[in-house]
């Protein structure tokens, strides 16, 4: 028999090294204090005293970003999912009061491309500058026979920190203002909607948007925003009781997950505008409106509880946010709960 080797098997220990080399530079430049060594160790090692914290509580969160990787593979557009990938684990974190302090992200493949993987971590990089937290290490697995040709799969893990005491929510209370922070496009929930509404209407990827500039799949892969910074800042000012990262399940699903029992949060949906790309898929799937509020965030990507919304919002719109007063909480018996005000042709 002839001899045998693990790359004549399908695995090339080569292609993975060079793809460590290719990255360590990204990762060198998401460093941040508290961060011991670089790439290449069995573990990563994170130093708490040396971030700053005298008595932390570790928060950690773990993602991916759904079918919204399938039409990153069959467009090729690689560079942006790995910003989803860190957003869908740092916003939730932030919304606990937690500083993301370092990211962990796991690539699987069937053969190894170091352009296409060397793009995706690049954007992980990009989505770890935009938090603040440092990408110190992950996985790379090339595993023949599991995926089909040019196929790959993404999992990301983050772990932050606060100060005891500072964890959220808290507080929570009739009477305080709900400030949603608009979406960036559908972020990473919902696309196998998107997909299907996409398939229905015969519309290629690559055909202009029939919504914004641009090709429809550039419109739709548009990456999920990061409000890290902005929320962290909120918080630090003493003004943020609770947050709520709006994924699946939309307004009703998780504001409700950030409320105390004997309240609910009452929301007016004509007090922002539907963005065109929520409209198109709306129009174009006959989707209802209570169906889209319940898969997509329909252009409110978080939402903040606070109490004095004005200083609140001077403190979001100078960290580069665009904040709208949705609603309000209210003294209402029972679970926590959300009640949505629709206008007439809301979705249309």
């Amino acid at each position: 028999m002839a001899s045998m080797t693990y790359r004549a098997a399908g695995v090339d220990i080569d292609a993975g090294d060079a793809l460590v080399e290719r990255i360590k530079p990204l990762a060198r430049a998401t460093s941040r204090a508290g961060v011991l060594g670089g790439l290449g160790g069995f573990g990563a090692v994170f130093d708490l005293k040396g971030a700053g914290y005298a008595d932390p509580i570790l928060v950690s969160s773990t993602d991916g970003v759904g079918t919204k990787l399938r039409i990153a593979i069959d467009t090729g557009l690689h560079d942006t999912v790995g910003i989803d990938l860190v957003a869908m684990c740092v916003n939730d974190l932030v919304v606990q009061g937690a500083d993301p302090l370092f990211f962990l992200d796991y690539f699987a493949t069937g053969k190894l491309s170091l352009d296409q993987a060397s793009r995706v971590i690049a954007g992980i990089a990009e989505g770890c500058s935009r938090a603040g937290c440092a990408l110190v290490g992950g996985e790379t697995a090339e595993m023949p026979g599991m995926y089909g040709d040019g196929d790959y799969d993404l999992a990301g893990f983050a772990v932050g920190a606060a100060e005891r005491g500072t964890l959220l929510p808290r507080g929570v209370s009739p009477g305080d203002a709900l400030l949603g922070l608009a979406s960036s496009g559908i972020h990473s929930n919902g696309f196998s909607l998107v997909r299907r509404i996409v398939a229905a209407t015969q519309a290629g990827w690559h055909t202009p948007s029939p919504f914004s500039a641009g090709s429809l799949a550039q419109a739709v892969m548009e990456p999920t925003r990061i409000y890290v910074k902005s929320l962290l800042a909120l918080h630090r000012a003493g003004l943020l009781k609770a947050a709520a990262h709006i994924t699946g399940g939309g307004l009703p699903g998780n504001v409700p997950r950030v409320l105390p029992d004997g309240t609910r949060a009452v929301i007016d949906a004509a007090s922002w505008t539907l963005p065109p790309v929520f409209a198109w898929l709306a129009r174009a799937g006959g989707v209802e409106p209570e169906e889209m509020l319940r898969v997509f965030n329909c252009g409110i990507g978080m939402v903040a509880v606070v109490t004095d919304p004005a200083a609140a919002r001077r403190i979001l719109v100078e960290n580069g946010e665009t904040v709208f007063n949705i609603g309000q909480i209210e003294a209402h018996a029972g679970a926590p709960d959300v009640q949505i005000d629709l206008p007439d042709g809301w979705g249309v």
